[in-house]
């Protein structure tokens, strides 16, 4: 039985028009870039899409997957960038706290010098 173009034309549509797990997996990737998301968000992500049965849980695991690896990678890259170029990484909550307990020493030391210069 011969297609009629209209048909043909469905078909091809179909075949171009990306599933909601290669959109999914587009926005998550990109967002990876836009921002550090933590593996507890991602899997909430991908869970919603289970749920409303967007994706199958098959594709949402190797989804979750793909996104941790990308994001590993992309850490690995930028630790060796760092490290290429001695620059410092961001600071932690562990960096600041030191800092200000070193900020918090040296006002005392200044404050007992100006009160012996008294």
């Amino acid at each position: 039985m011969a297609r009629t173009k209209a048909e043909t034309q469905s078909e091809t549509e179909r075949e171009s028009t990306p599933t909601w797990y290669e959109l999914s997996r587009k926005i998550l990737l990109a967002s990876i870039g836009a921002a550090a998301l933590a593996k507890d968000e991602i899997v909430q992500f991908v869970n919603r899409l289970v749920e409303k049965g967007e994706i199958v849980e098959r594709d949402a695991r190797r989804l979750i997957q793909e996104v941790l690896e990308e994001r590993e990678r992309l850490e690995r890259e930028r630790k060796a960038k760092q490290a290429e170029t001695g620059a410092p990484g961001p600071a932690t909550k562990a960096d600041i706290e030191a800092l200000s307990a070193k900020i918090a020493e040296l006002q005392k030391r200044i404050e007992e010098l100006r009160k012996q210069q008294e």
